[in-house]
Protein backbone atom coordinates (compact mmCIF):
# COMPACT_ATOMS: atom_id res chain seq x y z
CA UNK A 1 0.00 0.00 0.00
CA UNK A 2 1.19 3.54 -0.76
CA UNK A 3 2.10 5.12 2.41
CA UNK A 4 5.17 6.55 4.50
CA UNK A 5 6.85 3.83 6.72
CA UNK A 6 9.34 5.43 9.26
CA UNK A 7 11.80 2.45 9.50
CA UNK A 8 14.46 2.20 12.80
CA UNK A 9 17.70 0.84 11.54
CA UNK A 10 20.26 -0.38 14.00
CA UNK A 11 22.72 1.52 16.10
CA UNK A 12 25.46 -0.35 16.06
CA UNK A 13 25.13 -4.05 15.59
CA UNK A 14 23.11 -4.87 12.39
CA UNK A 15 21.82 -7.94 13.48
CA UNK A 16 19.80 -5.77 15.42
CA UNK A 17 17.44 -4.90 12.53
CA UNK A 18 13.93 -6.55 12.52
CA UNK A 19 12.65 -8.92 9.51
CA UNK A 20 9.46 -6.43 9.45
CA UNK A 21 11.88 -3.55 8.59
CA UNK A 22 13.92 -6.46 6.44
CA UNK A 23 10.64 -6.61 3.81
CA UNK A 24 9.29 -2.91 3.93
CA UNK A 25 12.75 -1.86 2.90
CA UNK A 26 12.92 -5.16 0.35
CA UNK A 27 9.38 -3.84 -0.97
CA UNK A 28 9.33 0.11 -1.09
CA UNK A 29 9.31 1.79 -4.03
CA UNK A 30 11.58 4.23 -2.60
CA UNK A 31 14.05 4.51 0.81
CA UNK A 32 14.63 8.02 2.00
CA UNK A 33 18.14 8.11 3.69
CA UNK A 34 19.80 10.81 6.41
CA UNK A 35 23.09 9.60 4.24
CA UNK A 36 23.27 7.57 1.17
CA UNK A 37 26.23 6.08 1.80
CA UNK A 38 25.33 5.11 5.58
CA UNK A 39 22.14 3.44 4.41
CA UNK A 40 24.09 1.91 1.67
CA UNK A 41 26.04 -0.07 3.81
CA UNK A 42 23.10 -1.64 5.69
CA UNK A 43 21.25 -2.59 2.44
CA UNK A 44 23.87 -4.54 0.91
CA UNK A 45 24.23 -6.30 4.45
CA UNK A 46 20.32 -7.28 4.00
CA UNK A 47 21.01 -7.71 0.34
CA UNK A 48 18.28 -5.24 -0.81
CA UNK A 49 18.39 -3.27 -4.03
CA UNK A 50 15.29 -0.11 -4.01
CA UNK A 51 16.13 3.36 -5.58
CA UNK A 52 17.89 4.95 -2.82
CA UNK A 53 17.71 9.51 -2.04
CA UNK A 54 18.72 11.84 0.80
CA UNK A 55 16.54 13.43 2.93
CA UNK A 56 18.50 15.44 5.46
CA UNK A 57 18.17 18.33 7.97
CA UNK A 58 19.76 20.76 5.40
CA UNK A 59 16.77 19.18 2.37
CA UNK A 60 13.73 18.11 4.24
CA UNK A 61 12.09 21.33 4.44
CA UNK A 62 12.35 21.90 0.39
CA UNK A 63 11.35 18.10 -0.38
CA UNK A 64 8.79 16.88 2.19
CA UNK A 65 6.10 18.53 -0.10
CA UNK A 66 7.00 16.56 -3.19
CA UNK A 67 7.39 13.08 -1.27
CA UNK A 68 4.28 13.36 -0.07
CA UNK A 69 2.86 14.14 -3.74
CA UNK A 70 4.92 10.95 -3.97
CA UNK A 71 3.24 8.82 -2.31
CA UNK A 72 -0.22 10.43 -3.26
CA UNK A 73 0.93 9.09 -6.54
CA UNK A 74 0.51 5.36 -5.27
CA UNK A 75 4.76 4.70 -4.51
CA UNK A 76 5.38 3.86 -0.99
CA UNK A 77 7.74 5.81 0.55
CA UNK A 78 10.51 4.37 3.64
CA UNK A 79 11.93 6.78 5.84
CA UNK A 80 15.60 5.48 7.22
CA UNK A 81 17.89 7.47 9.50
CA UNK A 82 21.70 6.77 10.07
CA UNK A 83 20.85 5.18 12.98
CA UNK A 84 17.79 4.06 15.45
CA UNK A 85 14.55 5.80 14.68
CA UNK A 86 13.73 8.47 12.48
CA UNK A 87 12.62 11.92 14.15
CA UNK A 88 14.00 11.22 17.40
CA UNK A 89 16.97 13.60 17.28
CA UNK A 90 16.85 12.75 13.63
CA UNK A 91 14.72 14.51 10.40
CA UNK A 92 11.66 12.27 10.00
CA UNK A 93 9.08 14.99 12.03
CA UNK A 94 8.92 17.14 9.00
CA UNK A 95 7.56 14.84 6.74
CA UNK A 96 5.39 12.63 8.95
CA UNK A 97 3.96 15.81 9.68
CA UNK A 98 2.99 17.01 6.08
CA UNK A 99 1.92 13.58 4.87
CA UNK A 100 -0.84 13.19 7.54
CA UNK A 101 -1.41 16.97 6.56
CA UNK A 102 -2.17 15.11 3.15
CA UNK A 103 -4.08 12.62 4.33
CA UNK A 104 -1.26 9.78 3.83
CA UNK A 105 -1.12 6.83 6.34
CA UNK A 106 2.33 6.89 7.72
CA UNK A 107 3.36 3.73 9.77
CA UNK A 108 5.95 3.28 12.21
CA UNK A 109 8.00 0.12 13.15
CA UNK A 110 8.98 -0.95 16.16
CA UNK A 111 12.85 -0.97 16.52
CA UNK A 112 16.25 0.07 17.81
CA UNK A 113 16.56 3.90 19.48
CA UNK A 114 19.30 4.43 21.69
CA UNK A 115 18.00 5.84 24.96
CA UNK A 116 15.71 2.58 25.66
CA UNK A 117 18.82 0.90 26.49
CA UNK A 118 20.56 3.34 28.23
CA UNK A 119 17.61 4.34 30.41
CA UNK A 120 16.94 0.69 31.27
CA UNK A 121 20.43 -0.37 32.04
CA UNK A 122 21.50 2.77 33.93
CA UNK A 123 20.06 1.66 37.12
CA UNK A 124 17.47 4.55 37.90
CA UNK A 125 14.02 4.65 37.67
CA UNK A 126 12.57 4.51 34.37
CA UNK A 127 9.13 4.56 35.21
CA UNK A 128 8.55 7.91 34.38
CA UNK A 129 11.69 10.02 32.42
CA UNK A 130 11.89 13.31 30.28
CA UNK A 131 14.08 12.74 26.92
CA UNK A 132 15.66 15.90 26.14
CA UNK A 133 18.05 14.52 23.33
CA UNK A 134 20.63 16.88 22.01
CA UNK A 135 21.01 19.91 24.24
CA UNK A 136 21.84 23.18 22.09
CA UNK A 137 25.77 23.43 21.19
CA UNK A 138 25.80 26.73 22.38
CA UNK A 139 23.30 29.66 22.63
CA UNK A 140 21.06 28.20 25.02
CA UNK A 141 22.26 25.26 26.18
CA UNK A 142 22.72 27.22 30.08
CA UNK A 143 19.22 28.23 30.55
CA UNK A 144 17.67 25.27 28.61
CA UNK A 145 19.76 22.74 31.32
CA UNK A 146 18.78 25.40 34.26
CA UNK A 147 15.27 24.72 33.44
CA UNK A 148 15.78 21.27 34.46
CA UNK A 149 16.80 21.74 37.39
CA UNK A 150 13.70 20.89 39.84
CA UNK A 151 12.92 17.65 37.05
CA UNK A 152 11.74 15.27 39.16
CA UNK A 153 11.91 12.31 36.27
CA UNK A 154 14.63 10.64 35.00
CA UNK A 155 16.39 12.41 32.14
CA UNK A 156 18.15 11.27 29.54
CA UNK A 157 20.42 13.10 27.02
CA UNK A 158 22.35 12.37 23.99
CA UNK A 159 25.83 13.80 23.41
CA UNK A 160 29.00 13.78 21.30
CA UNK A 161 32.25 12.47 22.24
CA UNK A 162 33.76 16.01 22.16
CA UNK A 163 31.66 17.62 24.56
CA UNK A 164 30.95 14.70 27.18
CA UNK A 165 33.26 16.39 29.65
CA UNK A 166 31.71 19.61 29.02
CA UNK A 167 28.05 18.54 29.28
CA UNK A 168 28.57 16.07 32.47
CA UNK A 169 30.65 20.13 34.26
CA UNK A 170 27.71 21.84 33.44
CA UNK A 171 25.44 18.79 34.60
CA UNK A 172 27.22 19.21 37.91
CA UNK A 173 27.09 22.97 37.78
CA UNK A 174 23.05 22.67 37.47
CA UNK A 175 22.32 19.69 39.73
CA UNK A 176 25.06 18.63 41.70
CA UNK A 177 27.93 16.94 41.25
CA UNK A 178 26.36 14.40 43.96
CA UNK A 179 23.82 13.57 41.48
CA UNK A 180 23.36 9.80 39.92
CA UNK A 181 24.34 8.98 36.33
CA UNK A 182 24.75 6.61 33.82
CA UNK A 183 27.01 7.33 30.96
CA UNK A 184 26.71 4.94 28.20
CA UNK A 185 28.52 4.58 25.11
CA UNK A 186 28.96 2.46 21.63
CA UNK A 187 25.77 1.02 22.72
CA UNK A 188 25.22 -2.72 21.10
CA UNK A 189 28.37 -2.19 19.56
CA UNK A 190 31.69 -4.61 20.65
CA UNK A 191 32.80 -1.58 23.23
CA UNK A 192 30.19 -0.92 24.18
CA UNK A 193 30.38 0.34 28.04
CA UNK A 194 28.12 2.32 30.93
CA UNK A 195 29.75 4.37 33.69
CA UNK A 196 27.26 4.85 37.01
CA UNK A 197 28.24 6.87 39.62
CA UNK A 198 28.28 10.56 40.70
CA UNK A 199 28.54 13.20 38.01
CA UNK A 200 31.67 14.16 40.08
CA UNK A 201 33.02 10.41 39.22
CA UNK A 202 31.98 9.92 35.99
CA UNK A 203 33.51 13.23 35.39
CA UNK A 204 36.53 12.14 36.55
CA UNK A 205 36.47 9.04 35.06
CA UNK A 206 36.27 10.60 31.35
CA UNK A 207 38.52 13.74 32.15
CA UNK A 208 41.44 10.66 32.29
CA UNK A 209 40.15 8.44 29.78
CA UNK A 210 39.50 9.80 26.34
CA UNK A 211 35.62 9.46 25.19
CA UNK A 212 35.02 7.77 22.21
CA UNK A 213 32.13 7.22 20.28
CA UNK A 214 28.08 8.25 20.94
CA UNK A 215 27.18 9.11 24.17
CA UNK A 216 23.58 8.66 25.75
CA UNK A 217 23.55 10.41 29.82
CA UNK A 218 20.80 9.61 32.10
CA UNK A 219 20.81 11.61 34.76
CA UNK A 220 18.22 10.81 38.37
CA UNK A 221 15.96 13.08 38.72
CA UNK A 222 15.75 15.63 41.72
CA UNK A 223 14.91 13.47 44.96
CA UNK A 224 11.64 14.42 45.90
CA UNK A 225 10.55 16.13 49.25
CA UNK A 226 8.37 14.46 52.09
CA UNK A 227 6.97 16.10 55.49
CA UNK A 228 9.43 14.98 58.55
CA UNK A 229 6.96 12.66 60.78
CA UNK A 230 5.83 13.28 64.23
CA UNK A 231 6.05 16.34 66.69
CA UNK A 232 6.27 20.40 65.75
CA UNK A 233 8.44 19.75 62.53
CA UNK A 234 5.73 18.48 61.08
CA UNK A 235 3.07 20.76 62.19
CA UNK A 236 5.07 23.52 60.74
CA UNK A 237 5.17 22.03 57.49
CA UNK A 238 9.11 20.88 57.57
CA UNK A 239 10.44 18.24 55.00
CA UNK A 240 13.37 16.41 54.53
CA UNK A 241 15.16 14.78 51.15
CA UNK A 242 13.42 10.76 50.47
Amino acid sequence: MAKLYIVPTPIGNLDDITLRAIRVLGEADLILAEDTRTASVLLRHLGIERPLRSHHKFNEHATVQAVAETIAAGRSVALVSDAGTPGISDPGFLLVRTCLENGIEVETLPGATAFVPALVQSGLPCDRFCFEGFLPQKKGRSKHLASLADEERTMVFYESPYRVVKCLEQLAEVFGGERRVAVSRELTKKFEQTVRGSIDEALAHFRTTEPKGEFVIVVAGKPKSKPVRGGEASARGVYEEE
